[in-house]
């Protein structure tokens, strides 16, 4: 799973510098990511997307427990209830309509739902940031590293902005990239808000006092 993945690669990966980079003299541990990964996973504000990857638990009712992947419309099949769509719906709206659906054939259903893998045009904005989430890639236009961190209300009042680090892999190959934000919000230096890929992960770490 990506998440496993990345996971490993944070606690064995070292910084690679590119034009747009700068050396990040302090390391983000894996404790540190992984912490941030389980808390936009447990967020009941992330709106399903296709591609995700959802653990559905039915309450009491163990033989129908499912883990489905929203189709490319959004979907699900999911046993008594057919076809149903979830994209675009928050998890706690998901589960709603699940249960709704399942009341025809189950007393006072409860459903729950997990996100166990994002779609493939999701980033993750995590550390010190208002609002820690997976956000989608826009159809129409990159997505860059200031545009996430500002869809996710921006950073917290404890952030390292110079210190920004991009967790990415690419071709195979697992690689990090240190953005200084503050080069590009003071100093108007625009090459270094790079675009992200699907998969990214954008993590702010806390400033060293």
């Amino acid at each position: 799973m990506y998440l496993i993945g990345m996971l490993a690669f944070v606690a064995g990966c070292s910084s690679t510098q590119t034009p747009v980079s700068k050396t990040v003299q302090n390391k983000i541990t894996n404790q540190d990511v992984s912490s941030a990964l389980r808390q936009v996973r447990s967020s009941q504000s992330y709106v399903l997307q296709p591609g995700d990857l959802v653990d559905i638990q039915v309450y009491m009712e163990d033989n129908m427990n499912r883990v489905l992947r929203l189709s490319g419309n959004g979907n699900i099949t999911f046993p008594l209830v057919g076809n149903i769509k979830l994209s675009g719906l928050t998890l706690e709206q998901a589960e709603h309509r699940l249960a709704a659906r399942l009341t025809a054939y189950i007393k006072h259903p409860q459903v729950s739902m997990l996100v166990k893998e994002y779609g493939n045009k999701t980033v993750y904005v995590l550390g010190q940031v208002a609002k820690p989430a997976a956000i989608q890639i826009p159809p129409e236009k990159p997505l860059t590293v200031l545009e996430a961190i500002t869809s996710v209300g921006g950073f917290t009042d404890i952030a390292n902005t110079s210190k920004v680090r991009v967790l990415r892999v690419e071709n195979g190959k697992q690689k990090t990239i240190d953005v200084d934000v503050t080069q590009i919000t003071k100093q108007g230096n625009k090459n270094m808000d790079i675009p992200l890929q699907p998969g990214d992960v954008v993590f702010v770490p806390q400033s060293m006092f």
